[in-house]
């Protein structure tokens, strides 16, 4: 790698305007990856975290939970199939709440429970409700940030019930509203039909597939699909994903055609260094440690600056940065990177040692 440091040392303003456009690109990279994957978790935190791989919906709904309906029938038909540890029914009904004293209106997604299941959330603050429990439920930490506090009461616009908030969870959203959740006892006196939107199973392939054949009316999907069907979701990531696969063409086309032009501009050293017995592996390793050094050097900054510009974010804009996001983000940027330099080291495998010195003199 001599070579390659040597002429770090002596193009240092060649390679420092390199490095600065691949610092903001992959610092562009990583911060609209975070923010796919903060909407993403905004959206559908409540789903994604769910203790289960396999969601039940009615036939019709197009795979959209909040456009399932489940009769009693078919919940009673889906249970002979799973256990009742591993089985979840789910109400899901958007609303308005007003918190007493104010005219301030709330968004909210209420989800009718079994407070003893397996999707039941973990209350990080205050106590969790119980299947007794009468006008109490437990919100997402998120609506303190809409001046909500323990022991608030709140008006459900909807019902025209009101509720007593008795504990908070965290990372419960869905359609980027926070999740009050209630028990079955409440749920019931909200909710009109008294019905469920879906079943949440913990369940293997052979049962999923046997419930989705047998069981008439219902379709069996994974946690994954349901995600995609809660509204916006697939074409709120769709959008995003689009920007940063551009984004990974338009870094790897700018590297590409930097070394490019720098090889071009090397041919006849290139030429020498051939002639006098160098190795077309040797100096095709020099190029892939400046590409692999630059792109290193240029994440760790990017990363830097990416991780102090989320603490400066309002918490509102949802924002996730997280290691495995880190790791993805890096790992397919060297990997653009190098398939950049592809066309240069085709250059130098092609160059005739001859031929270059000839146009060198």
């Amino acid at each position: 790698m001599f070579l390659a440091l040597r002429e770090f040392k002596h193009a240092k303003l060649r390679f420092l305007l390199i490095s600065l456009i691949m610092i903001l690109i992959s610092f562009l990279v990583l911060f609209v990856s975070g923010l796919a994957k903060g909407l993403s978790f905004d959206n559908a935190s409540s789903i994604e975290g769910m203790n289960s791989n396999y969601i039940v919906l009615q036939k019709d709904a197009g795979r959209q939970i909040n456009h399932s309906l489940l009769t009693e029938k078919q919940i009673n038909e889906i249970q002979k199939y799973e256990k009742d540890k591993n089985f979840a029914s789910l109400g899901v009904q958007m609303t308005t709440f007003l918190k007493d004293g104010t005219s301030k209106k709330i968004d909210a997604t209420l989800f009718g429970i079994d407070v003893n299941g397996m999707i039941a959330p973990k209350v990080i603050e205050g106590e969790m409700i119980n299947s007794t429990t009468t006008n109490e439920v437990v919100g997402d930490v998120s609506l303190k940030d809409k001046g909500i506090k323990l022991g608030d009461h709140i008006s459900d616009q909807i019902s025209g019930k009101d509720f007593k908030i008795i504990g908070f969870t965290e990372n419960q959203s869905y359609s980027h509203a926070p999740v009050i959740h209630m028990n079955k006892k409440e749920w019931a006196l909200v909710n009109s039909k008294n019905a469920y939107n879906a079943i949440a199973m913990k369940s293997n392939e052979s049962t999923a597939k046997k419930i989705n054949d047998k069981v008439s009316g219902v379709e069996v999907i994974s946690k994954n699909q349901a995600l995609k069907g809660i509204p916006g979701y697939k074409e709120e990531q769709g959008s995003l994903l689009l920007m940063i696969v551009f984004l990974f063409f338009i870094g790897a086309f700018v590297l590409a055609v930097f070394f490019y032009i720098i090889t071009i501009q090397k041919i006849n050293q290139f030429g020498v260094l051939k002639a006098i017995g160098s190795r077309t592996s040797y100096l095709a390793k020099n190029i892939i440690f400046q590409v692999l050094a630059l792109t290193l050097m240029s994440l760790f900054i990017s990363i830097s600056l990416t991780f102090g510009l989320s603490k400066f974010l309002p918490a509102g804009l949802p924002f996730v940065f997280d290691a495995k996001l880190i790791l993805g983000c890096s790992l397919l940027f060297l990997f653009v990177a190098i398939v950049g330099s592809l066309i240069s080291l085709y250059k130098i495998v092609k160059i005739d040692a001859i031929e270059a010195i000839g146009r060198a003199f």
